[in-house]
Parts: structure tokens; C-alpha cells; sequence
């Protein structure tokens, strides 16, 4: 049975287990529910959880723990000197050829155990191909790591099916009227609470922790010096390579200062709108409309700035534009970049804006209003001030978003890291760098790959230093007005 089967076949159980709890309850109450300590209810969970949670546990693991004992056997059975990585992807290659034969009907499970002259035309026809390379041992491996893959399949039917069926038997003996289901399904789903918020922080540490060991072992190849403080980028995989943040800082920062500059305004200025001015109908278009921003994918609004914004600008600013002077040589630049990111921040701001305004008690509008402001004024002096905090939060993640984005950048600023005060000229941000370092047939152990992660690295510290002052502006706001 696969793993989607056998989770199907777990959600079952655990439905009838919540069937059987909740009759169950009512069984031994006799019928009158006020006999019971909890509502049926929580005994009908009771029962469905402790199915669902110990099942969808064991095979998680199992689908995790098999493949890597699949894959450690084989590779014993291989006990390949050279090159064992890639002795392994075709095992693995042929494995999953045998299965898909198998399938189609094109092999028998005894057929599939036959030697590799019998198995060439067959597995040809499903799309592998048995070369030179693909041994005898190779195809042994192969055999035994589809044969060991089917009996870990179906040890692992067994044990999730009878775990199954113990947990459900279980859970229906501890059913009794003075149980006290209610607190132990709280406590599950405070377990469950806690664990999640757990995953979340140790996928975060385990985040930073991996930038942190490849940075050291970028800073053991590389001069520390030349990175934070050098002038040039220039990666040469060949060695003697110049790798300094500065230039792609400078970038990153340029490009995401002039989307807030497009942004912030325009966003701000449309939540003021549809919070304060705009009636029912208008807003129920309006904002639905605004939002539809947020869904674009962003490889769409790069294709916008390289087809329509940079050759517009360069319509304008180029050798033959309007203006007459050279000031812009290619259609990718800063500005094109900078612009499109911000059209794409506008519903970030103005979302989160409008809900913020929004969250602002009706009373202290009436209050200045009572006392002889102005609706413009209102919205300037208190309106405004007051949800501040959650404006700077929304500028923020703005922010934040602008300086994470890659394709805009990569279609629309270029490839070039240098510092210049020209917006018309091509630049390229930190994350296309990471993205370009990090691809390609490099030595994933040289300075030149390794640089990708002193680079998120600083990204990331740079985030967190706006998150800082964001909490900083919001504490003392929120001091002010509460």
C-alpha cells in the first residue's frame, strides 16, 4: 500500500474512531450525556486523535528513516571507491525503472530479478537506457534496493495499520463517565500548539546555524577584510577573485529605496481612501481589485519591466528619446527595476494600511469632529498618529520584501555590481548574486559558491535590523496613544 493510501486509510480509521468514541460515550452514561464529566464531543476527539496523531507520526518517520537504510545497503552492496555518488543515482536510476516496468505490466516481480542482458530492450522502452556504465553490480544494487524498498512498504502497512488498531481499541476502554476527556484533548492540542511554534523556531535556528558554518568556511578561504570592506566584485573561479558586499549592498539598497518611493505613497494614499473616504460599493470593488497585485507571480512583473517599463524609459532617456541625451544606454536599469517593484509593494502597503486604519476606535474620530476638526484634519492628527505603529510595520515588510526579490531584478536591473548614483544605469542586488553563485558546475567547497552564504547571511542581518527598528517605532507609538 503507498504512504498516500495508507494516510487515507488512517483518516478513515480515525473518522470511525470518532464515530465510535462519541457512541461509545453515550453508552456507558446510559444514554443521558449529563452523566459524562466531558461533552461527547471531547470523547469523539479523544478517541480520533489518539488514532491520527501516533499513525501520522510512525510514518512520517518511516518515509524519512527507509530511503537513507534503502540507500546505506546499497551502497554496502556496492562498496564503490570512485565516484560513489554517482555509481548511486544510476541505482537509483534503474530502480526506479524496474518499478515503473512493473507497473506498465512490461515486467513480472520475478522478471525483474532476471540479469541485465534480459532486462536491456525492457527497461529501454520505459526511458532507461542500459550502458557501460550500468554493471552488473549496479543492477544487483538496483534489484536489491527495489526489493528491500517492497518489503520496508509493506513492514510499514503492518505497523501503521496495527498501531492503528491498538490506539483505536485503546481509546474506547479509557472511555468512562468520570474520564476527563475535555482535559486531555486540551492537552493534546497544547502538545500540538507547542510543537508546531517548536518547528518554527528550530527551522529558524537550523537556518541561521547553516549560513553561519558555510560563512566561517567561506572567511577560511577568503579574506573577511576584502568582503566587508573591498570596493569591487568580481568572482573568477579560477582563483584570485574579488568578492565584496559593498557593490551589491549598495544596489539592493537603491533598488528597494526607489520601489518604497513608489510604493508608500501611492499605498498609503489609497488606504486613506478606501478606510475614510470611499463608500460600501466603491470599496467592495476597489480593494478586491488593489489586491489583485499580490497574486501576480513575480517573474510576470520581471517580463513587465524588461518588455513595456525598460524600453519606455529608454524611449525617454536613450540616445533617440524625447529628451535628446544619452542617459540611458540599455532598457535594464535601477529605475526599472525600482519601479515595477514598487507597483508589485502597493497592495503590501495599502492592505495592511487600510486594515490598520480600520482598527482605529470610531470614538476618536468623533471626538476631534466634536471638537471642530476637519475630516482632512482628523485623519492628519489623530487618525494617522495613531495607527502609525501599524503603518511602520506594513512600510517594513515592504521593505522587506523588496530587498528578498530576485527576478524583478534579474530582468530588469542587470548583472552589473558597481556603485553609482545614477538610477538610469544597471546594477544588480545580493539575492541574484546568491542565486548566480550558486549555480553553474563550480566547486560547491570554493570561495566563489561559498560567498552565497556570507551573503544571505548579511541579508538576513540587514532584515533583522529593520524588524528591530520597526519594534522600536511600535512600542513607542503604542506607549503614546494606549
Amino acid at each position: 500500500m503507498s504512504a498516500f493510501w495508507l494516510t487515507i486509510t488512517v483518516l478513515i480509521l480515525s473518522a470511525f474512531g470518532a464515530y465510535a468514541g462519541r457512541a461509545q460515550s453515550l453508552r456507558v452514561a446510559g444514554g443521558d450525556a449529563r452523566k459524562l464529566h466531558s461533552l461527547p464531543k471531547y470523547y469523539s476527539s479523544f478517541v480520533a486523535l489518539g488514532v491520527l496523531i501516533p499513525c501520522l507520526f510512525v510514518l512520517v518517520i518511516w518515509l524519512f528513516a527507509q530511503p537513507k537504510l534503502i540507500e546505506r545497503g546499497a551502497e554496502q552492496m556496492l562498496n564503490a571507491s570512485s565516484e560513489p555518488s554517482l555509481v548511486m543515482s544510476d541505482v537509483r536510476r534503474v530502480a526506479d525503472g524496474l518499478g515503473v516496468a512493473v507497473a506498465q505490466g512490461a515486467l513480472s516481480e520475478t522478471e525483474a530479478h532476471a540479469p541485465i542482458e534480459n532486462l536491456r530492450d525492457v527497461l529501454g522502452g520505459v526511458g532507461v537506457a542500459l550502458g557501460n556504465e550500468v554493471t552488473p553490480d549496479v543492477l544487483s544494487a538496483a534489484q536489491g534496493m527495489r526489493a528491500q524498498e517492497q518489503r520496508g512498504n509493506q513492514f510499514r502497512m503492518f505497523a501503521v495499520l496495527g498501531l492503528a488498531a491498538l490506539t483505536l481499541v485503546f481509546g474506547l476502554s479509557r472511555i468512562t463517565p468520570e474520564f476527563r476527556a475535555r482535559n486531555a484533548v486540551e492537552r493534546v492540542v497544547l502538545a500540538l500548539l507547542i510543537t508546531a511554534a517548536s518547528l518554527a523556531i528550530l527551522t529558524t535556528v537550523g537556518i541561521v546555524l547553516s549560513m553561519i558554518f558555510e560563512t566561517r568556511n567561506f572567511f577560511g578561504l577568503h579574506s573577511w577584510k576584502d568582503f566587508f570592506f573591498g570596493v569591487k566584485w568580481a568572482p573568477n573561479f579560477r582563483g584570485d577573485s574579488e568578492l565584496s558586499i559593498l557593490p551589491l549592498l549598495w544596489g539592493t539598497i537603491y533598488i528597494s529605496l526607489i520601489a518604497l518611493l513608489v510604493s508608500v505613497p501611492i499605498g498609503l494614499f489609497a488606504a486613506i481612501y478606501l478606510s475614510e473616504y470611499a463608500g460600501p460599493k466603491t470599496r467592495g470593488v476597489a480593494k478586491p481589485l488593489l489586491e489583485i497585485l499580490a497574486g501576480i507571480p513575480t517573474i510576470v512583473y520581471g517580463l513587465f519591466a524588461l518588455l513595456t517599463i525598460g524600453p519606455l524609459l529608454l524611449n525617454t532617456f536613450g540616445s533617440g528619446g524625447l529628451l535628446g541625451v544619452e542617459w540611458m544606454s540599455g532598457a535594464t536599469a535601477v529605475l526599472t527595476a525600482g519601479l515595477v517593484m514598487g507597483i508589485m509593494l502597493i497592495p503590501f502597503v495599502s492592505s495592511l494600511s487600510d486594515d490598520i486604519i480600520n482598527a482605529v476606535p470610531q470614538a476618536m474620530r468623533d471626538g476631534s469632529l466634536g471638537l471642530g476638526a476637519t475630516k482632512s484634519e482628523t485623519i492628519r492628527q489623530v487618525v494617522i498618529p495613531a495607527a502609525l505603529p501599524g503603518i511602520v510595520g506594513a512600510i517594513l515588510l515592504a521593505a522587506s520584501r523588496a530587498i528578498g526579490e530576485t527576478m524583478i531584478v534579474v530582468l530588469g536591473a542587470g548583472a552589473i555590481a558597481k556603485f553609482s548614483a545614477n538610477p538610469l544605469d544597471a546594477m544588480t542586488t545580493i539575492t541574484t548574486r546568491i542565486v548566480s553563485q550558486l549555480t553553474g558546475d563550480g566547486d560547491f567547497a570554493s570561495p566563489e559558491t561559498l560567498v552565497a552564504f556570507a551573503l544571505g547571511l548579511t541579508l538576513f542581518v540587514l532584515t533583522l535590523g529593520l524588524n528591530i527598528i520597526a519594534l522600536y517605532i511600535v512600542r513607542k507609538y503604542r506607549e503614546q496613544y494606549e
